[in-house]
């Protein structure tokens, strides 16, 4: 265990930060991973890091505050003092590495819905500018996973939490390429594979997408200009990094106003401590006009109305075959960022400007002409499954396969 977490924090800094010489890193992280933590620590310092900042969470302070916390003042504040911080970070040039605990998915499940709402929108119009920086790649950010004990007892119910957590662990390294003996090689290889499936994405420059599954009918047209990414980014300093580990995606921005149709999510939400299941969305000119939701119908609803518009038209759309390592390990992980890369999804929310044309140096009039949506939320949720057909359909109406039967119809 010891080598596979050296191994894994190695693939975290280099193949997911790529922290350089000099350079500062913010570290946000569950209390639980401390010993992980120090690992990390440790090692970004022997790579030349001149600071590393760790900010802790902590899910049984998360759930006092929002259950006893008694003015909904305070939760309709983000402090400005943390929010000051976060982003004089980001300025001076940190990178940002997010060990996601999979926080419990059912931990907020009885917390009054308007609480949960409150604390997100403050977040969000706080750190707006601090999500701008992340969002157009002006910072190299990365997120990995961590197995908490609640979290792995949700995966593995039937286990005690320490064989669970180890369980989870095992997943996490394989999905990860952890197990591997060069893992910092074997992603290089997977992230040039990914980049010939967003090369050939951008070369096509299909006008629409058409989705077709049990449950699901889905047309999305795609802006003029839009740009497929995965795997690798490249940030504004010229740096390469990965944003996500895993990560088995490729993915654009759909058009806000050209989504129509109605699309079935295949796995559970995870929002705010809270499960959605089992729901479908229909689209009207690029806007949810209407739901059905079996669990968790609070939460969405408060999802798709956090602001005046955008929490309810599309940002992102993804490409993710079937039988990714996610998808392989046959499990439910109730965590977007390893849930996201089993299945094709789409996300509510802003679209990252990277995927289109010139689009970090949009205003706000110019993406809203270009198709761009904007809102305080970005919640991926997942669509795909092993009957999922997609076609793209060209500028002369033209369908050509993209998907069969839940993955690819090309070879790369």
């Amino acid at each position: 265990m010891k080598e596979s977490l050296k191994k894994y924090a190695e693939l975290a800094l280099q193949t997911g930060v790529n922290l350089q010489k000099g350079q500062g890193l913010l570290i946000q992280a569950p209390i639980e991973a401390v010993e992980f933590v120090r690992i990390v620590v440790k090692q970004a310092y022997e790579m030349g890091a001149k600071n590393v900042h760790t900010e802790w969470s902590d899910d049984q302070l998360t759930l006092l505050k929002m259950t006893h916390a008694p003015p909904m003042e305070v939760l309709e504040t983000f402090p400005e003092w943390r929010k000051e911080a976060m982003i004089s970070m980001v300025k001076d040039g940190y990178a940002v590495l997010n060990i996601y605990g999979g926080e419990n998915p059912d931990l907020l499940q009885d917390i009054d819905g308007k609480r949960m709402a409150a604390v997100t929108k403050a977040r969000s119009n706080a750190l707006k500018e601090y999500r701008e920086y992340m969002m157009n790649d002006r910072a190299r950010w990365s997120i990995v996973g961590y197995p908490t004990l609640e979290w792995a007892q949700k995966i593995f119910p039937d286990d005690t939490a320490e064989a669970a957590k180890e369980k989870l662990w095992n997943e996490i390294f394989r999905i990860a390429r952890v197990d591997k003996n060069d893992p910092i090689k074997a992603w290089e290889q997977h992230n040039a594979i990914l980049k010939k499936a967003r090369e050939y994405l951008n070369e096509k420059n299909y006008s629409k997408l058409h989705f077709t599954a049990k449950g699901t009918d889905l047309t999305i047209e795609l802006p003029k200009g839009h740009i497929w990414h995965g795997g690798a980014a490249t940030a504004t300093d010229r740096v390469v990094f990965n944003p996500n580990i895993p990560t088995e995606e490729v993915f654009t921005m759909p058009h806000k106003y050209g989504v129509n149709g109605t699309v079935t999510s295949t796995k559970p939400l995870s929002f705010q401590g809270q499960l959605i299941e089992d729901f479908s969305l229909t689209f009207k000119d690029g806007k949810v006009v209407d739901y059905q939701c079996e669990k968790g119908k609070e939460a969405l609803k408060h999802l798709l109305e956090a602001d005046d518009d955008g929490a309810s038209r599309l940002g992102e759309v993804a490409l993710v075959p079937h039988e990714s390592p996610v998808s392989q390990a046959g499990i439910i992980f109730f965590n977007t960022l390893f849930d996201e890369n089993a299945s094709c999804h789409i996300a509510l929310g802003k679209a990252y400007p990277t995927n289109i044309k010139g689009g970090s140096e949009m205003n706000e009039q110019q993406m809203d002409q270009h198709g761009v949506n904007d809102s305080i939320v970005h919640e991926d949720f997942m669509i795909g499954s092993a009957d999922m057909n997609i076609d793209g359909i060209t500028e002369d109406g033209t369908a050509e396969a993209i998907f069969r039967n839940g993955t690819w119809a090309i070879s790369f």
